[in-house]
């Protein structure tokens, strides 16, 4: 639920008509860039904050539990997408308009640093071991529903309404529901007790002191490999849910109605396969599905971007789906890969800091770096290059995590625990 409320809110925020609406009503006429472009920048500014709510709910997550800081996460998370939906315009308050918007991405992006890795946690202490792949791709497939259901309800409204009606009011409707689906979510997580790992955990007294210290000091080179492998998988994830609708109207001249329309069908697809590919991560493991998107990347990444520039619905469609099938293998099986990287003192908050700098520096800002190279270059190719550069970078990474299927999650990450004091090299 809570991964479903936060990408509801990309699927508005990032939906072809809207990003020219929100751009047109809260900057004025003539502001530098254009309203689309506007749009993207406010999504990678909420992006600056995320780190720092990972480190502020994450290492609380390890010392209070996890169900108290997911709590606060859906609230300030659905909130926040509420708030836009009733702020003034450019026109009635002026540049407090823009000011307030940019507030208020910032809260949504503060408290999303503490989601993520706050819900994977949970998910996979939780699992059974040998079907935690299967489980955490239910992660995921929230992402995919969220951005369904948001861009779905964009998609609706532009079609049922006038171009002026939308631009009036109607534009505000999808971001006002995201309060009630916050509040479902809360009721959820208000009645569910914190995961049997954690609560071992705290009987045992084993519980760190300094969750942000024992994280930092003793984990960061696993941290960097986590960092390396969410590059690739937030440049694909921003590029296809945040970026490509606009791509395919602003560069592909493709009209806003058939962009929505091969997103949203690409997506269900997507949600289609997940689960099974979650499941078949049990049996095979998680590092086979992450090899292989990250190769796809390096290889296919091209040829997709090719399909999607003829002049055939078709075309555009496979191409479109090519990047989005080598997305959900990572997609499948991430929610059981990253937090089986850290030992359960500090898993939340070690997820949350290093997804949530990747995330920062490599996602928010996809849209924004690739539609200005795209405005600079003149290149349509732009968005495959960058996801042939992250494929090379997160291979890597990937290759040398060690493979954790079928590993109880109280045992996994402890090969990264440091050595007790006075003990030898093992």
């Amino acid at each position: 639920m809570g991964n479903c409320v936060e990408w509801f809110d990309f699927g508005v925020f990032s939906a072809g008509v809207m990003t020219s609406i929100v751009g047109t009503v809260f900057f004025p006429e003539g502001a530098a860039g254009s309203a689309t472009l506007r749009s993207f920048a406010l999504i990678a500014a909420a992006f600056l904050a995320r780190p720092f709510g990972g480190m502020f709910f994450g290492p609380m997550g390890d010392k209070l539990g996890r169900k108290r800081v997911l709590a606060a996460t859906i609230i300030l998370m659905s909130g926040s997408t509420f708030v836009i939906g009733i702020l003034p315009g450019y026109t009635t308050i002026g540049i407090a308009a823009p000011l307030l918007l940019l507030g208020v991405r910032l809260v949504q992006g503060f408290s999303t640093g503490g989601e993520y890795g706050g819900a994977a946690t949970m998910i996979a202490e939780y699992a059974p071991t040998n079907r935690r792949g299967f489980f955490g791709a239910f992660l995921e497939l929230g992402t995919l529903s969220g951005y369904i259901l948001g861009a779905g309800l964009v998609l609706l409204m532009d079609l049922a309404l006038s171009t002026e009606s939308m631009h009036d009011w109607g534009w505000r409707i999808p971001f006002m529901i995201a309060l009630p689906l916050g509040m479902v979510g809360l009721f959820v997580r208000t009645r569910i007790e914190d995961t049997p790992t954690f609560q071992k955990m705290e009987e045992a007294g084993n519980k760190s002191e300094s969750p942000l210290r024992d994280t930092l000091e003793h984990y960061w080179r696993v941290i960097l490999m986590l960092i390396g492998i969410v590059f690739l998988l937030n440049v694909a994830d921003y590029t296809l849910l945040t970026f490509m609708p606009s791509y395919l109207v602003d560069y592909l001249d493709k009209n806003d109605t058939t962009a929505q329309l091969i997103t949203i069908l690409v997506e269900a697809l997507m949600i289609m396969v997940i689960l099974p590919l979650g499941a078949l991560s049990d049996r095979i493991g998680r590092k086979p599905l992450l090899i292989t998107a990250a190769i796809g990347y390096i290889f296919l990444s091209w040829p997709a971007f090719a399909l999607m520039q003829t002049n055939s619905a078709l075309g555009v469609a496979l191409g479109y789906a090519i990047v989005g099938g080598l997305l959900v293998l990572m997609l499948a099986v991430i929610g059981a890969t990253f937090p089986a990287m850290f030992p359960t003192k500090v898993r939340y908050g070690a997820f949350a800091i290093g997804y949530n700098i990747s995330t920062s520096v490599f996602g928010g800002t996809v849209a924004v770096l690739v539609g200005s190279l795209i405005d600079a270059t003149g290149s349509n190719y732009i968005p495959a290059y960058y996801l042939m550069i992250a494929g090379l970078v997160a291979l890597y990474p990937i290759i040398k995590i060690p493979e954790t299927a079928g590993v109880p999650i109280e045992r996994a990450g402890t090969e990264n625990a440091p050595e007790p004091a006075g003990s030898g090299a093992r």
